[in-house]
């Protein structure tokens, strides 16, 4: 029964080689575009999905004065404090984060990308695999250190690494001694590293640092008892704040929440400071992302439903004699999802190729490394799973409807086609363009919000502008390297700062000054220079001065304070005042104008730019202008070489940096262009079958037309305006549908555009273009035809 099935599939596959291409590409486009996301979609759905214990992080919500921020860093103390408060609390680990720290063995020296500084606890929370070493003490000592796999075979080679000692080096004062070894951190977890320190190393450097409740510095994890009410245990947080913080007035602004550990990777959007959160994206994208990449496999659908129900004529005969010699409507339904089955079995292995031909230009896109795992028997599975999915979703229509002919009407030619205003084929007409034009819509909109952010002024002349991080020797040899890129030509200035201008790294809500209100809770960013940052970083003074440490020695205590700041603080005259904060009278010596370091879609806060006394991370370099990116990036390589030899250069430029604050709603952006150029072609090509089918069934009134007088004009017109019709109804639906959705999109940035009537309309007229240039071409076709080949049977 199946081979015959399989038989009569294949003979109208062959016979009908048009709409069986225009299926099999149209299905094949769809499948391969619904595959590709959904492995973007699980590959964000899995992080940490291998960690089995109830892990929770804590955060914090900082509320000031119209500001509130939700923040994943967490006090000290916070740790073993609440653990011993709350029975609820079974373990605890705390993270802290050390960079580019470099080991040395021998003559073997390698880089350390990223390196936690940890709990002893840590490996008893989190289910990462340990491959040498005991889990309950490798962290216990001060000085261990437990190495990753990759990281032990680069210093280690094949040689067993426990017990050994490694220096690091730019620290005389600290060796460690390898007490285990870990599998490489899985790419799905949003904990990446590539080795672990225990907080007991350092505590005799800072031993304050236990009982230090003045700061957020670092990640605090919990791991909870089976069935802990974690909304009843967040109750007890503010008794719990004002308990240990009595002393702080800041705890009034304080509010402490859990975060599923499970659920932390997908809300990086709504926590502003997050450091931790490997590959962060905006969680809320993804599931819009999954439902979209459905909506282009229902599209390729629709269109399999709309050119079999539209050939149905072709084979009502054929139905009506299978029931007359004794065919069941059973039957019928198994013959039409069999050759269903057969188009989507053939149009799944084309998207097999597409999807192998496309993934890495994806991977690119998206920046990860997706791939189909062909070993798994669970990926074979899934993917008969999706064609049996497709096959059915595609030819059950069809199938219902083709089996429902009665034979005695086909058979006498009485059976005839609906031909009312409404019909099935007409719905998913609309259908079809109604999803394709709302994401035209919403594309146009995404475009414009992330357009209107980047014109917005940032405060500073990002071209030419670069940094290096501060590492190694370069601190010791700062002056030397300054003045070999300013006396090379090279650059035009340089500073010291203490973070990159488009990255927030301290900000702090205890500043004082003479005439503010002691109840006000008021937060600033504040941000560190040595001198010259105005120069280099291309800011705008306003007034005064900036900060001159050569000229003005006093000005290691001096600060800068923005436009914003001046008008919180109701500073008349702001040169000459004094701030009070972190134990230091700062004393203002310039205004520089408001400057984006956050967010460019959000409200500016106050800023304060202290002077050198609290330290500096980054150098910032001007590039001389009339020299070429290739001649100042070679020349300066070779400064930081001679000075900084055993550290290896790496250079961050300004303007890429900034560009990555808008790098989920590019990506968002590109995806949506992408889903509505593949509903736009699906679409079309199924308008493109139909409008061949309509031309084939009327041939023979387009050719009594023709003889009557009628001219290409008007036969065009007529094929094409009940299409035409539709599409105008699709933008009427997709209009208020795009309105809506990128309305409640918007709500979300402060800063954002208002939408405009011109974008539906342009949304619409391209859809009407590209549908009446898909009709038009066969439309035209069958008009020029000569009309004595149509009327001769006649």
């Amino acid at each position: 029964m199946f081979k015959n099935y399989f038989k009569t599939a294949w003979r109208s596959l062959w016979k009908n080689k048009i709409y069986s291409a225009i299926n099999i590409v149209g299905l094949a486009i769809g499948m391969a575009a619904c595959s590709i996301i959904m492995l973007f979609v699980l590959n964000e759905k899995s992080f940490d999905n291998f960690q089995t214990n109830n892990i929770y992080r804590l955060n914090e919500v900082q509320k000031y004065e119209g500001v509130s921020q939700k923040v994943a860093l967490s006090m000290f103390p916070m740790g073993p404090t609440m653990q011993k408060e709350f029975p609820e609390i079974k373990n605890f680990t705390r993270i802290n984060w050390a960079e580019k720290l470099q080991m040395v063995n021998g003559d073997k020296r390698i880089f350390l990308p990223i390196t936690y500084i940890v709990d002893s606890t840590f490996l008893q929370l989190f289910n990462f695999k340990l491959l040498e070493g005991n889990k309950e003490t490798v962290l216990q000592n001060p000085n261990s250190i437990v190495l990753t796999q990759s990281s032990a075979e680069k210093l280690f080679g094949n040689e067993n690494p426990i017990g050994k000692t490694i220096i690091n080096y730019g620290d005389d004062t600290t060796n460690f001694i390898v007490t285990g070894v870990l599998e490489n951190v899985p790419q799905n977890s949003q904990l990446q590293f590539d080795a672990l320190y225990s907080f007991s190393t350092i505590y005799s450097k800072n031993p304050d640092m236990m009982n230090s409740w003045g700061g957020n510095w670092l990640d605090t994890y919990f791991e909870l008892a089976p069935n802990t009410n974690v909304v009843a245990l967040e109750n007890k947080f503010p008794a719990y704040l004002k308990k240990y913080m009595a002393k702080n007035d800041g705890w009034k602004s304080l509010e402490l929440f859990l975060l599923p550990f499970k659920q932390v990777h997908a809300h990086a959007a709504d926590i502003v400071l997050d450091y931790l959160n490997y590959q962060k994206f905006n969680g809320k994208y993804t599931n819009t992302f999954f439902a979209t990449a459905l909506v282009v496999l229902l599209i390729a659908c629709i269109n399999f439903m709309n050119l079999s129900t539209a050939s149905s004529e072709k084979r009502a005969k054929e139905v009506g004699v299978r029931k007359v010699i004794g065919a069941g409507k059973k039957s019928l339904i198994g013959q039409f999802l069999a050759e269903s089955f057969f188009i989507t079995l053939i149009s799944g292995l084309l998207a097999i190729i597409i999807v192998q031909l496309c993934l890495p230009a994806f991977n690119q896109l998206v920046q990860k490394q997706l791939f189909i795992n062909y070993t798994s028997i669970y990926s074979w599975i899934a993917a008969i799973g999706f064609i049996l999915f497709t096959a059915m979703l595609a030819g059950s229509y069809p199938a219902f409807f083709l089996s429902a002919f009665k034979p005695i009407a086909v058979l006498k030619g009485t059976f005839k086609k609906l031909n009312t205003s409404v019909t099935p084929r007409k719905v998913l007409v609309v259908l079809q363009f109604t999803f394709a034009i709302a994401l035209i819509i919403s594309s146009l909109i995404i475009e414009q919000q992330i357009k209107y952010a980047q014109q917005r002024e940032t405060g500073y002349n990002k071209k030419n502008l670069g940094y290096v991080f501060i590492q190694g020797d370069i601190h010791k040899n700062y002056e030397l390297i300054k003045n070999a890129l300013l006396s090379s030509g090279v650059a035009t200035s340089v500073s010291k700062t203490q973070a990159p201008l488009t990255q927030n790294w301290s900000s702090a809500d205890g500043m004082k000054w003479q005439g503010k209100d002691p109840n006000a809770k008021i937060l600033f960013n504040l941000y560190t220079e040595d001198g010259d940052l105005v120069k280099t970083a291309g800011m705008q003074l306003v007034k005064g001065r900036d900060i001159d440490i050569k000229n003005f020695p006093s000005d290691s205590t001096a600060c800068l304070i923005s436009e914003s700041a001046v008008k919180v603080m109701g500073f008349k005259n702001p040169i000459g005042q004094n701030i009070f904060g972190n134990s230091v009278n700062w004393h203002v010596v310039g205004v520089i104008k408001d400057f984006i370091l956050e967010s460019p879609y959000e409200p500016i806060k106050p800023f304060m730019v202290k002077g050198p006394k609290d330290g500096s991370n980054v150098v910032y370099i001007r590039f001389n202008s009339t020299r070429t990116i290739a001649q100042n990036m070679a020349t300066t390589e070779g400064i930081f070489k001679q000075y900084n030899a055993a550290y290896p250069f790496e250079f961050h430029f300004a303007d890429e940096e900034y560009a990555q604050k808008f790098s989920d709603e590019l990506l968002t952006e590109t995806l949506v262009s992408i889903f509505a150029s593949l509903i736009i072609f699906i679409s079309c090509l199924g308008l493109f079958g139909l409008t061949t089918y309509v031309a084939t069934s009327r041939i023979k009134e387009i050719g009594v037309r023709k003889v009557l007088g009628a001219s290409i004009t008007n036969i065009t017109l007529l094929l094409s305006k009940d299409f035409i019709k539709l599409v105008a109804i699709s933008i009427v639906i997709a209009s208020p549908i795009a309105w809506w959705a990128m309305h409640q999109w918007l709500q979300s940035f402060a800063y954002r555009i208002n939408i405009s009537w011109w974008v539906f309309a342009l949304a619409g007229c391209g859809a009407v273009f590209i549908a009446l240039i898909t009709v038009s071409f066969q439309a035209i076709k069958a008009s020029v035809a000569n009309p004595v080949k149509s009327l001769r049977s006649e």
